[in-house]
């Protein structure tokens, strides 16, 4: 005589209990490594544009009209403050990235001015850009 074979409902219950307690761990620091992921993304169009300006103004010695890097699937950039002397490159996230701001300047200044709940800002002198959660 053959025995039954499967699963009791009890023992699929439990089964589905800890998948549910694994993803509700899960999820939210998956969302924050995609997040940061996304930063890195604005950081690294800053520092390509802080050396465009900086090339700019070794062939004009100013920065009025120098450029700003180019708009990113996650940020929009603009160059603000320009005069003969300073500048200031900011990004600004769109889509998921809505809430975070990031800026350097002539200085190489790096803030991060605005960013979601949750995720701390910079400012002051020896000011960083937010890489997580935490801080710098």
């Amino acid at each position: 005589m053959k025995g039954r074979r499967g699963f009791s409902l009890m023992e699929l219950l439990v089964v589905v209990a800890i998948i549910g307690v694994i993803a509700a761990v899960a999820i939210p620091y998956y969302n924050d490594y995609v997040m940061r992921g996304k930063i890195a993304e604005a950081t690294s169009a800053l520092s390509n544009g802080r050396v465009q300006m900086e090339q700019f103004f070794q062939d004009n010695r100013t920065y009025v009209g120098g450029p700003a890097p180019s708009a990113t699937q996650n940020f929009t950039y603009a160059a603000s403050n320009l005069s003969t002397t300073t500048y200031t490159l900011t990004a600004t996230g769109i889509l998921g990235m809505t809430g975070f701001t990031f800026t350097v300047d002539q200085s190489n200044n790096q803030q991060t001015t605005a960013a979601p709940a949750g995720w701390h800002t910079s400012t002051g002198a020896g000011s960083c850009w937010v890489l997580r959660k935490s801080g710098c």
